[in-house]
């Protein structure tokens, strides 16, 4: 490996199958492996029998610790980005770390592998020629301004949600983009009770209210004519 290397590390999103023998090679080689949350990733490490140290890098970390981390790396220390789950700078910390880093004159060096985005577009049913992802829902403040901006889209429309909100978040989507657009719900993504509900907004929402579902979701929200 050369040196000023940080390889940005995809991992499984729950089915630990899902990740590269390059990714296996890569974690089992570098001299420290920076986790989103070490307990976390521990299970996947031990899983594959990487022995490589771990230390925690999360969005509480401060800058202080980014810079800490760059100066390792100019030393010549090899390390590993990963998060808990999928792909590293998705909706996750590892983003101010790359920029840090890249300031920095370190190379980025992804390492490709399971992302929910893709995982859930490729299965919806939509169209994934042009895609729109936009993370997870706001929690509070900018929800109608969200569903209002995507109200007359063409593209199909990617979003996180958590179980907690998603009725809320069905329910005001409905009602800024009427009960019969299309959309899919992806739950569980790899795992052993992965689903896919298909359907209009008004159909799912109901669905949703009589069995109220668990476990993570991706939200696609097809284009405004699609049927």
């Amino acid at each position: 490996m050369e040196t000023m290397n940080l390889y940005v590390v995809s991992t499984p999103i729950g089915n630990l199958e899902d990740i590269t023998l390059r990714a296996i090679r890569v974690l089992k080689e570098v001299d420290l492996i920076l986790c989103e949350d070490t307990r976390t990733s521990r299970v996947l490490l031990n899983h594959y029998e990487i022995k490589t140290p771990t230390t925690s890098f999360h969005s509480y970390s401060t800058s202080a610790k980014a810079d800490a981390i760059v100066r390792e790396l100019k030393s010549g220390k090899q390390m590993a980005l990963i998060s808990d789950a999928g792909t590293p700078g998705i909706s996750d910390p590892a983003y101010t770390l790359i920029q840090t880093a890249l300031a920095e004159g370190i190379n980025i060096i992804p390492i490709p592998g399971a992302s929910a985005v893709l995982a859930a577009l490729v299965a919806s049913g939509l169209p994934m020629d042009k895609f729109l992802y936009l993370g997870f829902v706001p929690a509070k403040k900018g929800r109608a301004t969200l569903f209002e901006s995507i109200k007359d889209e063409q593209r199909t429309i990617v979003l996180y949600e958590s179980p907690h909100r998603i009725l809320k978040t069905l329910g005001q989507m409905k009602e800024i983009l009427g009960d019969n657009r299309t959309i899919v719900v992806a739950r569980e993504l790899t795992k052993l009770h992965e689903t896919f509900h298909r359907g209009t907004l008004a159909q799912i929402y109901a669905d949703f209210t009589t069995h109220p579902p668990k476990g993570e979701m991706v939200i696609l929200v097809g284009p405004k004519d699609f049927a």
